[in-house]
């Protein structure tokens, strides 16, 4: 069959283009997972004290050689933040900028998912909000994690004391209240038993004085013994006794 001047030819699709298109989708890389950084939420210290700022994270994929640990500073009134310290390569690093360079070590361990670092000789100034910030490469989308650090000249009684002190008050009712419902059902169990055991005891004796009387009974009701010549014998009857004259006289017996 001929084709016609300046007609195309028809192109046919490939057999191989569908499996091509499949494997050349499968080669892009896959999206990210997300990495959680967790810090408290606030921390107390007193003027000359050192404190610690705890940084923990997780992860989903190893700890690799490139993980970076990164602390920012934003003071009290400030809108600016600075950084104070960066973790890189296996080394840590403390930043010349602030007033941290001197006061500031480093205690974490990336291995261990722990980014911690400690201040030391506390002063008004330290008052602000610390983050802490962490990349696991190929896991590096998620959030960075924020501590607030309130410097005093003695440390107040934390909002956490009081309300542990009242949660400690409640499990210790609780646990007073559990135990005098113990107590009761102990005492009331054992007076059951008592008891239990006195009607048994009362049922016994019923039982006893019961055979007892049975047995006296059976004692009162019993016939007479015969004797020898065929006539009652015991007291208030009569027994034979043989005359010379070979007569049969009766004698009481017993009167």
């Amino acid at each position: 069959m001929r084709q016609k001047a300046g007609a195309k030819p028809s192109q046919q699709a490939s057999p191989t283009d569908t499996p091509v298109r499949e494997k050349t989708e499968r080669l892009w890389p896959s999206p990210a997972s997300s990495i959680h950084v967790y810090t408290q939420r606030e921390v107390y210290g007193t003027v000359g004290s050192h404190v610690t700022l705890s940084c923990s994270f997780w992860s989903s994929e190893w700890i690799s050689e490139d993980i970076s640990i990164t602390w920012h500073f934003q003071a009290e009134g400030s809108r600016d933040s600075i950084s104070i310290f960066h973790y890189a390569k296996g080394q840590p690093y403390i930043d010349d900028v602030g007033s941290f360079k001197e006061r500031m070590e480093w205690v974490g361990n990336p291995r261990r998912k722990d980014g911690s670092i400690v201040i030391h000789n506390l002063d008004y100034t330290d008052n602000g909000t610390f983050t802490c910030d962490v990349k696991n490469p190929p896991d590096i989308v998620g959030k960075s994690s924020q501590v607030t650090l309130y410097v005093f000249e003695k440390v107040p009684t934390r909002y956490g004391v009081v309300l542990g002190s009242i949660i400690g008050g409640a499990l210790l009712l609780v646990a007073v209240v559990v135990a005098l419902v113990y107590l009761i059902r102990y005492c009331w169990l054992r007076r059951q038993v008592a008891l239990q055991r006195r009607l048994s005891a009362m049922e016994k004796g019923k039982l006893q004085r019961s055979a007892k009387d049975a047995s006296k009974r059976s004692r009162q009701t019993a016939p007479p013994r015969i004797g020898k010549r065929g006539l009652p014998q015991g007291k208030g009857h009569f027994r034979a006794i043989p005359s010379h004259k070979g007569h049969l006289h009766a004698r009481g017996h017993g009167t």
